[in-house]
């Protein structure tokens, strides 16, 4: 997905959680689902933990995509984990995170 996409598709309104936004629209003619991953580096501050996010990211998405979501879909996370375990991504947060995305997807 090129920044232009992404950049339209920020503009619409999002399904929202407490760490997620989920932004979706119809993709273009011609062309088939496309994601986008948004994990800013000012929420979560260590590298592993933002692949981590992002390959959960791509799991739950293109686990809808096959099933029943044909959309293209950008995921930007809204706030930061880690706050209480010094900013590493623990289990327990993990599966809160992991919950609240497949709530919106």
């Amino acid at each position: 997905m090129n920044s232009a996409r992404i950049s339209e598709l920020l503009k619409t309104r999002p399904k929202t959680s407490s760490y997620w936004g989920v932004y979706s629209a119809t993709p273009l003619v011609d062309s088939h689902p496309d994601l986008g991953a948004a994990v800013a580096k000012k929420l979560a501050k260590r590298a592993v933990d933002r692949n981590r996010l992002k390959r959960m990211l791509r799991e739950q998405v293109r686990k809808a995509q096959s099933s029943r979501l044909s959309l293209d879909v950008v995921v930007k996370l809204r706030a930061p984990i880690g706050r209480g375990t010094r900013g590493r991504l623990r289990s327990k947060e993990k599966n809160l995170i992991r919950n609240q995305l497949l709530g919106l997807v």
